[in-house]
């Protein structure tokens, strides 16, 4: 390890491309909701999980290290994204450190431990600083058609990447640190097997609101008190859960007014936001993420990250209902993971090719009056 950081240190990184490249070639491997409560609770073994992580979390970080080649240099050339991609190289070289370490030395697992620690709390600000790099390249350069495919392709791909280390990494700190939380006793790991989603939904509704109020930030929020700001009451926003054989939905209905069908999906735009503009993200004083636009698509990324979904549907002048789908059963909540292969890199090349339908013209043809043309 004091030759990673040395390496890092003096900003010779010539085998970060080589590990990346010997990772990458493999796929990751994806673990079941079902699979991450059975291990905690009943079978959790520090050595097993730690030879697992030490591969598993290399391949992971390379897949995506891999796609962050192919965005645009003068996005790469950002200080965001310098920062950011030195926070992946130096956390790549730490936990590759630990690829011949013997997994019986008790040391060594509590090394482990506190190192996933140190590359969690590193990449705590990771989702903004990824963002704040995307608004530095928008306002320098501006974004074509192309580019706001490709980078909203990443995006999706490099934050899912992010959730999935995350996970893992929380679940063996938070069960093998060896300091249960006092908060949470029943939980395993990060996981409360016993969740009550009602409950949830309704600490959701207090946070919300306690941030609307300080930042008017909330979609559904904003929208209903902005549409009826003359009314004496306001429509309430209302929330219904349903567990099937199957899915477990939420469905959350607001009055604010609705929107277009054509912007529904730029809702889920990375480079689209219906909040002010972002100030600097060092500025702790403001909401995380304000004005991003990443309040949705990051949602639905978590919706996904179990093979869920996040839904929209809007009736202009009226309101918009939000779905979320989850899975029911915990063995069927499998990991949504992004691969690096040729399917992927197939998205970063393509372009813009003319639309095979009819689009309308923005200044339609005068058919009412003939008129004589010289």
């Amino acid at each position: 390890m004091k030759f990673a950081q040395f390496l890092l240190k003096n900003g010779s990184v010539a085998g970060i491309p080589k590990l990346v490249e010997r990772f990458a070639k493999f796929s990751p491997s994806p673990l079941s909701m079902k699979q991450f409560i059975d291990f905690g609770s009943a079978n959790a073994c520090e050595k097993t999980s730690f030879v697992f992580l030490r591969q598993e979390l290399p391949v992971r970080l390379a897949n995506i290290m891999k796609e962050i080649d192919f965005l645009p240099d003068k996005l790469l050339g950002t200080p965001s994204l310098k920062l950011l991609t030195s926070w992946y190289s130096q956390s790549l070289w730490e936990l590759v450190d630990f690829l011949e370490k013997d997994p019986d030395d008790k040391d060594v697992l509590t090394s482990f431990v506190q190192t996933l620690v140190n590359i969690r709390n590193r990449h705590n600000n990771v989702v903004p600083t990824m963002a704040q790099g995307v608004v530095e390249f928008k306002e320098a350069f501006g974004v074509d058609p192309v580019t706001n495919q490709n980078v909203q392709y990443f995006l999706d791909r490099f934050y899912m990447s992010r959730i999935s280390t995350r996970m893992l990494m929380n679940q063996h700190t938070l069960i093998f640190e060896g300091s249960a939380n006092p908060a949470h006793p029943k939980h395993i790991g990060s996981i409360d097997p016993s969740c009550d989603v009602v409950e949830v939904v309704k600490d959701a509704y207090e946070t919300s609101k306690m941030l609307c109020e300080q930042y008017i930030i909330f979609n559904a929020m904003r929208a209903t008190v902005e549409t009826h700001e003359t009314s004496p009451t306001l429509p309430p926003i209302k929330v219904r859960v349903s567990l099937g054989s199957e899915d477990l939905t939420i469905k959350m209905s607001d009055r604010g007014g609705g929107v277009p069908l054509r912007k529904i999906e730029r809702l889920f735009s990375y480079m689209y936001s219906t909040a002010p503009s972002p100030v600097h993200i060092d500025n702790s004083r403001n909401a995380p993420l304000a004005g991003f636009g990443y309040g949705l698509p990051i949602s639905r990324l978590y919706a996904k990250y179990f093979q869920g979904d996040l839904q929209l549907y809007s009736m202009e002048g009226y309101g918009t209902s939000a779905v979320i789908y989850l899975k029911a059963l915990s063995s069927e909540s499998v990991e949504r993971l992004p691969v690096f292969n040729k399917s992927a890199l197939r998205h970063y090349q393509a372009t813009t090719e003319a639309d095979d339908w009819c689009m309308p013209s923005k200044d339609p043809k005068k058919l009412g009056k003939y008129e004589r043309t010289r």
